[in-house]
């Protein structure tokens, strides 16, 4: 590589050379959902960015664990530190279990991210199966004086954490003077708290609070902020390399986050480097469900979203998301998804040609071709110009890439790529002009970007169904005219598919065959 990988820093504010803490191994943690409903669009861009980058690392040589988690318990409504929790609510409202709903929306999710082409996580912690290490990481922060009990509830010291001399505010440039002052008047009805500012490690369950487990407090149920910090320090340490998440999480959660770790025996940022996605707008507008343009997975895969005129397919989606960086915000509109959907047909469409060309770059022909005069014994033609060009459009797809993962340098510099293939396979005559090795590089560089690492694969084109119906027409017409020796020929393919065509009185048929 020409280029280091740099990432922007949340912390620092600072783009800077990734250096890993225990190279080659990687740590990388991304927040999850919270599973009380069905994930959205949104939802969906830290995954696809966050396995783009994974791809990436592990690409570059690295030894990834990534990580996912999924919260399951303590995310209460309003992300506060009061009311009822998001998915005991639901649960609630149908009568069921809460970890019916967990596990419901679970499911979903995971079947959407894959769809979308996401490699699954190395770990994915569910924080209802991490409470013990919860409950430790809290007695951890209370024995060092920056957390305390209340009403069976446990909050964290933020007065206190300031006073030792760390910064509470640091991730998200916050000011506590200032965030004091706009937050006085939350502290009703949460008297419990010394300061507007302390949060939640532990929460007493009231009488309406389905899930709960014992601890030295209460029977109640971990906060929010802490199942992150538990879960990663877990599976990635103190402190490791990676931590993801949108935009919307660095203030409180991922704040919150580092307060955590930094009050704990070994004290640490948590994460080196704090990566956040922006955020999704429809049509330039908020997502919301009270502007009516609150667009799901399932509903932007299945066109029933009246925001949409039509269904898109996982892979024009993660086309789309890709096609800007990922800290720059990204605006669904029907005529973005529709040129992502063209763009991400011609990739596809160039990874046809991949095989072709390099086969007729070795052709007698093209071989001749590139002699442009007599050449000595041992003397090989010249396409030293020819190669470096080449070459030149590969480096800069990964330039993009290693420019703080920059997916959109990287697909404008791939359809550069894409634009000089295409002018070979047009004219074969011009592959003479670069070496059958450079050209093998760059149709190898091509396959790999496309398919390795952003991730994206062909999609079937036509359904099974309304292809066999079609054959089954041509049979029909293949026997009116008689044309006996393409009935065979179509049942024969047929039946190597596992098709036998049945002629019955009520007409032309299909069943599995059954030998």
């Amino acid at each position: 590589m020409q280029h280091p990988l740099s990432l922007y820093n949340t912390l620092t504010r600072q783009k800077a050379p990734f250096e890993p803490l225990n190279a080659p191994f990687v740590g990388v943690y991304l927040c999850g959902p919270t599973v009380y409903n069905e994930a959205h669009i949104g939802n969906a861009r830290g995954p696809v960015v966050f396995d783009v980058l994974t791809r990436y690392l592990r690409f570059l040589g690295y030894t990834v664990r990534y990580v996912r988690n999924i919260t399951d318990v303590g995310h209460l409504e309003g992300d506060a530190d009061e009311g009822e929790d998001k998915i005991g609510k639901i649960a609630r409202a149908r009568k069921v279990e809460p970890m019916q709903v967990a596990e419901g929306y679970t499911n979903l999710y995971e079947d959407h991210v894959a769809a979308l082409g996401c490699l699954p996580p190395d770990i994915t912690p569910r924080a209802s199966g991490h409470i013990i290490e919860q409950i430790q990481m809290i007695e951890e922060i209370i024995r060092n004086g920056f957390a305390y009990e209340s009403n069976g509830s446990v909050y964290f010291d933020v007065p206190a954490y300031n006073a030792a001399g760390r910064n509470y505010g640091k991730l998200s440039n916050r000011v506590v003077e200032e965030l004091l002052a706009g937050s006085r008047e939350n502290l009703a009805g949460q008297d419990e708290k010394r300061s507007p500012l302390d949060f939640a490690l532990w929460k007493r369950a009231d009488e309406r609070h389905l899930m709960r487990w014992p601890s030295p407090w209460s029977d109640g149920f971990p906060g929010w902020h802490l199942e992150c910090s538990a879960m990663s320090r877990k599976y990635l340490g103190d402190e490791f390399d990676i931590h993801g998440g949108g935009l919307d999480l660095m203030f409180p959660h991922h704040e919150c986050e580092i307060a955590q770790s930094q009050a704990c025996n070994h004290p640490t940022n948590e994460a080196r480097v704090w990566m956040h996605n922006n955020m999704i707008t429809v049509n330039g507008q908020k997502m919301s469900k009270s502007l009516g343009n609150f667009i799901t997975i399932s509903q932007l895969f299945e066109g029933t979203n009246t925001t949409l005129a039509q269904a898109y397919s996982p892979m024009t989606a993660r086309f789309f998301l890709l096609q800007a960086h990922y800290r720059s915000t990204v605006d669904i509109t029907d005529e973005g998804l529709q040129a992502a959907r063209k763009g991400y047909r011609k990739l596809m469409n160039g990874l046809r040609l991949l095989d072709k060309l390099n086969e007729a770059s070795l052709s007698p022909e093209v071989i001749k071709s590139r002699t442009v005069e007599p050449l000595t014994e041992g003397q090989a033609p010249d396409t030293t110009k020819g190669d470096a060009e080449l070459r030149k459009l590969v480096a800069d797809c990964f330039a993009g890439l290693n420019d703080d993962l920059n997916t959109a340098k990287a697909i404008a510099s791939l359809f550069n790529l894409l634009r000089k293939l295409n002018g070979f396979f047009a004219n074969l005559a011009t592959l003479a002009t670069v070496s059958a090795a450079a050209l093998q590089e760059a149709t190898e560089a091509y396959r790999v970007l496309v398919t390795d690492i952003l991730g994206l694969v062909d999609e079937p084109r036509a359904k099974a169904e309304d292809l066999l119906r079609l054959t089954l027409e041509f049979y029909q017409e293949a026997k009116v005219t008689k044309a006996y020796d393409k009935v065979d020929q179509i049942r024969a393919a047929l039946k190597e598919q596992g098709i036998v065509v049945k002629d019955t009185k009520a007409g032309i048929d299909w069943a599995y065959s059954e030998e």
